[in-house]
């Protein structure tokens, strides 16, 4: 009792107790803290497993995508191309088989492109490659309207056909059409009529010049054959009239007269004339088969 009621030792007694308490509290902070660490080191582990999986399938999943957008991609890029070798066809198809030809220049002003008529109406074997001066050489342009050309002082110097087709490359201008008396290699002559006109890009820049080329000797044969004819015509008739003139002439005297020999003389002059008139009519009437060169004179000199 004597040390229960000594201070010293009630003191050292509630020390021993309080520290005892604090002891016990420490043990259950520390297991607490563990559990708590351990908690979040299987949260740690489980974590990775489920962050690995997802990139993975995400992964697969755009590789996927992107084999099938490359399918449809080349699928896409046969489709045109097919469609584009069709339309190439189709295009050379209709050149090949055009009665016009057809020629392409460059900005460069060389043969792109030319289809086997214009190779046949300007008479080269192969025209690509080659200059529009190269091509055309010395033709001129004719004029719309000859008689329509001042006639006051002398006339100015036909413009040539290469010239035209390098303005339209120079200045773009759309279409231009011309005729002109062109030579081919081997020395024939012919009359063509030529469209040149601009070839756009997709964007409306220039990017060459096209030219239609029509051959136009046939109808200028034509046309100098009708002249002919008009002219044959125009001589035949006045041949008619002259030999009805001397026929009713010879009829008038042998009407007037009463001589047997003159008489005969007379009959005999018109059965001449008649004669006469019967070859130019077979003459006229044979007329078409003149050949195309051949000049008015000589068509008149073969009826005679």
């Amino acid at each position: 009792m004597t040390l229960l009621a000594n201070p010293v030792v009630l003191r050292a007694a509630l020390i021993l107790m309080a520290a005892a308490g604090a002891f016990l509290f420490a043990v259950w902070v520390i297991r607490r803290l563990r559990r708590n660490i351990a908690q979040e080191s299987s949260l740690e582990v489980d974590a990775p497993s489920s962050v690995d999986e997802l990139p993975l399938y995400l992964y697969n999943t755009v590789i996927q995508q992107l084999k099938q957008q490359k399918h449809e991609l080349q699928v896409q890029t046969r489709t045109e191309q097919r469609r584009a070798r069709t339309t190439e066809n189709f295009s050379q198809a209709v050149l090949t088989n055009l009665a016009s030809g057809v020629l392409v220049f460059g900005l460069n002003g060389l043969v792109r492109h030319a289809n086997p008529a214009a190779k046949e109406i300007l008479g080269f074997a192969s025209l690509s490659g080659m200059s529009a001066e190269n091509v055309f050489r010395d033709a001129a342009v004719r004029p719309p309207d000859p008689a329509a050309v001042c006639a006051d002082g002398p006339p100015d110097s036909p413009a040539l056909l290469a010239e035209e087709i390098h303005s339209v490359l120079r200045e773009g201008s759309q279409i231009r059409k011309i005729e002109a008396d062109y030579t081919t290699p081997d020395a024939k002559a012919r009359r063509i009529a030529v469209t040149v006109s601009r070839v756009p890009a997709a964007d409306g820049s220039l990017v060459g010049a096209a030219c239609l080329i029509s051959d136009l000797s046939e109808r200028e044969r034509i046309r100098r054959q009708q002249e002919l004819q008009g002219e044959i015509s125009a001589e035949m008739a006045l041949e008619l009239r002259t030999s009805l003139t001397t026929i009713a002439g010879y009829a008038q005297q042998l009407a007037r007269n009463r001589d047997p020999e003159l008489a005969q003389q007379l009959a005999s002059d018109i059965a001449s004339e008649a004669a006469r008139l019967d070859r130019h009519i077979g003459g006229f009437l044979a007329e078409k088969r003149i050949p195309a060169g051949a000049g008015p004179r000589a068509g008149v000199a073969g009826i005679v």
